[in-house]
C-alpha cells in the first residue's frame, strides 16, 4: 500500500484501446493491482491522479480507450503491481499499446543537490496487447520513431526507408522465432518493453496537459 513518505511518486502514462465489449466493471478488476496498491477500495476512488491538473485513471467508453495520467506515491514494489495488470489488460485490449512509467526520486531536489548528485528516477517502458503480433507492432512503431528522429539531423527522411527495412527485418526475425517457439502457446506478457534510467542525463519532465 503506497504511503506519503514513499520513496517514489510513479506516474503512469498511456492509453489502451479497448474491445468494443469491455465492461468498467471489467477494467475495474483488470486494474486492481494499481487502486489496491494506492489503498484505495475501488477503481473510482483511486482514479483522482497526486497531481490534480493531471487527468488520473479515465475509462471513454464512447472510445472504446483506457486513459491513464496518474501519479501515485509508491516503492520499487510496485512494479509487480504493473506486471499483474498488463497481464490483466492484455486480454482487454483491442490492439497493441505503450504504457510509460516514470520513478520520480522524491527526495531529490535538483535545486539543493551539488551538480555531480544523481536521481534515483527511473523509466520503464510496458507494452500490452491481444496477442505477441500486437504488442511487436507497437514496439516496432515506437522504435521506427525514434531511429527516424535520430536520424533526421543528419539525412532526409527519403534516405531512411532502408534503415526502416532493416528494423522491420530485425521484427520479423523474432516474430517468427517466437512462432516457431513453445512460447506461443502461453498468454503474451505485456511488459516486454526495455527500460530505462534516468540516472546522469537530467530528469524527465512531467506530462503536461
Amino acid at each position: 500500500m503506497a504511503n506519503y513518505n514513499a520513496p517514489f511518486e510513479i506516474h503512469v502514462h498511456g492509453d489502451v484501446p479497448l474491445r468494443a465489449d469491455v465492461t468498467y466493471a471489467q477494467l475495474q478488476e483488470a486494474l486492481k493491482p494499481l487502486w489496491k496498491y494506492a489503498g484505495a477500495k475501488s477503481l473510482a476512488d483511486a482514479a483522482e491522479s497526486a497531481y490534480e491538473e493531471e487527468p488520473g485513471i479515465k475509462f471513454d467508453a464512447p472510445e472504446h480507450l483506457l486513459r491513464m495520467c496518474w501519479t501515485v506515491p509508491g516503492d520499487e514494489d510496485f512494479r509487480q503491481s504493473l506486471d499483474e495488470m498488463c497481464m490483466s489488460l492484455n486480454e482487454l485490449s483491442e490492439q497493441g499499446a505503450a504504457i510509460e512509467v516514470t520513478f520520480y526520486d522524491a527526495e531529490f531536489d535538483e535545486e539543493e543537490e551539488p551538480p555531480e548528485a544523481e536521481s534515483r528516477d527511473d523509466f520503464v517502458m510496458l507494452f500490452v496487447g491481444p496477442t505477441p503480433a500486437a504488442i511487436m507492432q507497437v514496439q516496432r512503431d515506437l522504435l521506427v520513431e525514434d531511429v527516424i528522429n535520430l536520424m533526421e539531423r543528419h539525412f532526409d527522411a527519403a534516405e531512411l526507408g532502408g534503415v526502416v527495412g532493416e528494423v522491420d527485418k530485425l521484427f520479423s526475425q523474432r516474430f517468427d522465432a517466437l512462432v516457431n517457439s513453445l512460447e506461443l502457446g502461453k498468454p503474451p506478457r505485456g511488459s516486454g518493453g526495455a527500460g530505462g534510467s534516468g540516472h546522469g542525463g537530467g530528469r524527465r519532465p512531467r506530462h503536461l496537459h
